[in-house]
């Protein structure tokens, strides 16, 4: 056995399969293959309670890919940090990146040992780019900036993703100044791309379903207001529209009309 076949084997060790887990029920309401029996049916039960849930879905990986494109071609910016990159699908941060600029540099960070087992189809590259990939939670700030830095330049502006992650950090861990560490790691003209699930009095099915995954899956998520997903962004310059339902940041091919809201809420935020 090679190596590499035991660090596989290692991996395989940590992927529960007996209880569902977010990131694979995500890829299958995002239609994807990469998830097991029991994640299907948790998907299936969570879109009964909440029928919106994969609209949201859908809508939270649209605004990734628009909020990237407009770094990249309208901000210049050509360093990515994507943290809680999930499993792969269309149109990852390096391939929305690099198709605008191809000497883009994209480090993502990721927990969950399924997505480690595919991380080999996040780090191909153009060849004027690179990517890398780290094995790391987002609560070990200092591991994440160390690794990253040997691909990343942390003296030119970055670009931070924490795209439906921080809804993993309870209010107990401190989640802002999570956030704030990272942000302070990057010079100005960085921006922060950040997306959060939110609870709000007109959203009731949204409360009942996290309270079902909540009793069911793992890890636990932590709703928060608007209000609060805002402050994730103090200090930073909001770029327009501000933090709103992701299907409303800035959308493409609308022919005039509002799109649906979400409960998933997001924005872009540069340092100055």
């Amino acid at each position: 056995m090679t190596s590499s076949d035991a660090h596989q084997d290692s991996i395989s060790e940590r992927i529960d399969t007996s209880r569902p887990h977010t990131a694979r029920i995500w890829n299958y309401w995002l239609g994807g293959k990469d998830n097991y029996p029991v994640d299907e049916e948790a998907g299936r039960q969570i879109r009964a309670l909440h029928p919106g849930i994969v609209d949201y879905a859908q809508a939270d990986r649209a605004f990734l890919g628009r909020a990237v494109r407009h770094l990249t071609a309208d901000r210049g910016i050509r360093q990515f940090l994507d943290i809680g990159t999930g499993l792969p699908t269309a149109d990852n941060t390096h391939e929305v990146a690099q198709r605008i600029a191809p000497e883009a540099r994209v480090v993502y960070v990721d927990n969950d040992p399924l997505v480690l087992r595919h991380a080999q189809a996040l780090l191909t590259s153009s060849p004027e780019g690179s990517t890398d990939y780290i094995d790391a939670d987002l609560r070990n700030v200092d591991e994440i900036l160390d690794i990253a830095a040997k691909t990343l330049d942390f003296t030119q502006p970055v670009a931070l993703i924490l795209l439906g992650v921080v809804i993993f950090v309870g209010d107990d861990e401190d989640p802002y100044g999570l956030v704030r560490r990272l942000v302070d790691a990057l010079p100005a003209g960085s921006h922060l791309v950040l997306s959060h699930t939110v609870t709000r009095p007109d959203m009731p099915d949204v409360d009942e379903a996290v309270a079902f995954w909540n009793a069911n899956g793992t890890p636990k998520l932590n709703q928060r207001t608007p209000e609060q997903v805002t402050r994730f962004f103090d200090g930073l310059e909001l770029l327009e529209p501000g933090v709103l339902s992701c299907s409303r940041w800035r959308p493409e091919n609308t022919a005039g009309a509002e799109p649906a809201e979400v409960a998933m809420f997001g924005g872009v935020g540069r340092k100055e």
